[in-house]
């Protein structure tokens, strides 16, 4: 039995949205270029309730955004205000194709800050930690939303740009830092380089890994890797796109399991091939409409992020937003077909990660024949086994994937580390 109260707080957030829904079509129908197009050729012009948004209202693509900016540089149509209300340019990664630029006005940015301070709640920092951000500040969106959300929280905000991961370990030590914000990959880099440095993590002050930017946060075999190689600290796992803004948070009852921040956004999973709205506990692609960024706006975008709700309707943590089992499972243009198997990425990073004294690793993806064929090609620590290693990696993946994927041994320090988000599958045609 759902606890007392519990459908008029649903019903609560159902309300919520529709009136933020109205508001920001409201505001954007007509001085936004790009969304008055969008919304003349789909014919609908006002919206009542939520369910006139997924029957009436066209997807966005990231398409759409990339061709519209080449089209009217540098920034496209998609800005409801003059350009002199802006104070803010960020730009993807571009590691799946065309960087896109976005700019944010005050409001916006604002709106931003306060879903990363829902965040840092629900990981519980508080103004008494001292926060580690160790990454050069680039034209990211979350380095520095999540930044400028400490300081606003109080907390001492430590930024790690321009440093070697060995003067970064320094730097946490030195100022006792209590949280590290980083990505799954470069959290164990910084684990890496404390071996290589005789510098004992046992000793850290971090309590807690704040981890973005990849999918391996709620991957139990890395967070397990991870609080195993940071002793004493806690794994919590957050996503977000630099187009859409702060998303997500790691459940406080149920690692592994991500909250949509439904106050500020208005989320739906479809099935990517049909575009309808994917069956309970079915995996499908996470749309996004962000309902605070009236600036630069994005109204029912398609994330290419690949997610399955829970089908739980209420949450052990008390919270009945929505919930991703899961978290990120891969992106929709990750995903491979080998020999008629599905294969996404955190399942392989599931399987590698669970091989002891892993370090590194990259996937070999080969279409040079008629059929798709993967090899993974694995960096070891010292002192392992390296043979006895791959004989029971390859059988991970045997169990996994019913598969014989060819493990290869690579040589130390061989495989690229990543500051930020890392690129392990290598396609060759």
């Amino acid at each position: 039995m759902p606890p007392p109260g519990s459908f008029p707080k649903r019903l609560s957030i159902s309300n919520a949205q529709s009136e933020q829904l109205r508001a920001l079509v409201s505001a954007v129908v007509g001085p936004n270029p790009f969304y008055t197009k969008k919304f003349e050729r789909s014919g609908t012009y006002k919206i009542r309730h939520l369910g006139d948004l997924a029957d009436n209202v066209p997807f966005t693509t990231k398409t759409e955004i990339v061709e519209d900016q080449l089209a009217n540089p540098p920034y496209g149509t998609n800005l409801t205000y003059p350009l002199d209300r802006y104070s803010r340019c960020s730009q993807t990664s571009g590691t799946t194709g065309t960087p896109l630029r976005w700019l944010d006005t005050p409001e916006s940015w604002d709106w931003m800050l306060r879903n990363w301070l829902t965040i840092y709640a629900a990981a519980e920092v508080t103004r008494s930690d001292v926060i580690y951000f160790p990454f050069s500040f680039g034209p990211f969106l979350g380095f520095w939303t999540a930044f400028e959300a400490g300081t606003r929280l109080g907390a001492l905000c430590l930024p790690g740009g321009g440093l070697s991961s060995a003067a970064r370990l320094r730097a946490i030590l030195d100022h006792n830092a209590t949280v590290l914000c980083a990505t799954p990959s470069y959290a164990m880099r910084l684990a890496e380089v404390a071996a290589e440095e005789k510098i004992d993590l046992t000793a850290s002050p971090v309590k807690l890994i704040i981890l973005a930017g990849e999918a391996g946060g709620s991957v139990p075999a890395t967070r397990a890797r991870l609080e195993d190689l940071w002793p004493g600290a806690r794994v919590f796992d957050h996503h977000g796109m630099t187009e859409v803004g702060p998303v997500t948070f790691e459940c406080p009852a149920k690692p592994g399991r991500l909250h949509v921040i439904e106050t500020s956004y208005i989320a739906e999973i479809i099935n990517p091939n049909t575009g309808v709205a994917a069956l309970p506990d079915e995996t499908g692609e996470l749309v996004l409409t962000n309902l605070g960024r009236i600036g630069s706006p994005l109204i029912r975008y398609r994330t290419g992020d690949l997610v399955k709700s829970s089908h739980e309707h209420f949450c052990d943590c008390g919270r009945q937003d929505l919930a991703l089992d899961g978290g990120i499972i891969g992106r929709v243009d990750d995903m491979i077909v080998v020999r008629g198997v599905n294969i996404y990425p955190t399942a392989v990073e599931e399987v590698v990660r669970g091989i002891e004294g892993v370090v590194e690793y990259s996937v070999n993806i080969s279409n040079e024949s008629a059929l798709t064929e993967i090899a993974v090609s694995v960096e070891f620590a010292a002192m392992i086994d390296a043979p006895e290693q791959v004989r029971r990696l390859e059988t991970a993946f045997e169990r996994a994937f019913s598969l014989r994927v060819p493990v290869i041994v690579a040589e130390p320090g061989s495989l690229p580390r990543a500051e930020a988000k890392a690129k392990r599958w290598i396609r060759s045609t």
